[in-house]
């Protein structure tokens, strides 16, 4: 038996990035850039990490991977749903346009979608939804931003039946930092975790598949990869069907 035979496969993840000014050794320029953690996460729950920086990249690259993470960051612009701009809202148009059109194309192509802080509120803008723009203007007295570059904590509750419950349970803790957070929800998207002020902490599709788009940030507490493995194995499973449809069409040629 070959090594790769005798090792499972690991699915190639795309994860999207930063692109925007950054220092390393004795240089200072533009970088695509990630937190660590997301690929930390990745490869710790059995999945190969495929870098997707918001320039050169564009919606074909889907037919490559077996699963998408749309990572966390700045602001979703509120041009693309409709409002006006909060005097503390901080988008990227670059990273917007990348992330959207990626999302929308592996809807479309049925591939496992991972969307995290930033990516939850893009997958809901994506599909028609809206954002509330900063989350203390509704929850005074929220805590999800204990201080600058302080994770919080957040606790929150799931529905029976969903990605979230299968995977954590009906009620888990997680490593949160609102700013922003879904208000209208996407026809196309139900709510599947709440906090108990009401904030939205995960959505998935209605049409079925693995769509998870959530409000916390799992990718900082390493201890728990439970929805990093819970994605690894649908994207594998996806590498498996496509594989056998591919060679379902090479019997009728």
């Amino acid at each position: 038996m070959s090594l790769s035979a005798s090792k499972p496969y690991r699915p190639r993840i795309g994860l999207t990035t930063y692109y925007q000014e950054a220092a390393w050794g004795v240089w200072t320029a533009n970088a695509a850039l990630l937190p660590g953690t997301y690929v930390d996460a990745v490869v710790a729950a059995g999945g190969t990490p495929v870098l997707l920086p918001p320039i050169g990249s564009d919606p074909s690259i889907i037919d490559l991977l077996d699963g998408l993470i749309i990572a966390g960051g700045t602001d979703v612009g509120p041009e693309h749903y409709g409002a006006r701009q909060h005097a503390l809202t901080f988008a990227q148009p670059h990273r917007d346009s990348h992330d959207l059109s990626l999302t929308r194309a592996a809807m479309a192509a049925d591939l496992p979608l991972f969307s995290i802080c930033r990516g939850a509120q893009i997958l809901n803008v994506a599909l028609g939804g809206s954002l509330i723009q900063h989350v203390p203007d509704v929850l005074p007295d929220s805590r999800y931003q204990p201080a600058p570059g302080v994770f919080g904590t957040v606790e929150f509750t799931t529905t029976p039946g969903s990605i979230c419950a299968s995977l954590l349970g009906p009620r888990a803790t997680a490593p949160c930092y609102h700013h922003q957070a879904l208000d209208r929800v996407a026809a196309e998207l139900h709510v599947t975790a709440k906090a108990a002020d009401g904030t939205i902490e995960a959505v998935e599709t209605t049409s079925g598949g693995w769509v998870l788009g959530v409000q916390f940030h799992p990718e900082q507490g390493p201890e728990d990869l439970r929805l990093f493995e819970g994605f690894i194995e649908a994207a594998r499973a996806y590498s498996r069907t496509r594989t056998e449809r591919t060679i379902n069409v090479d019997h009728h040629i």
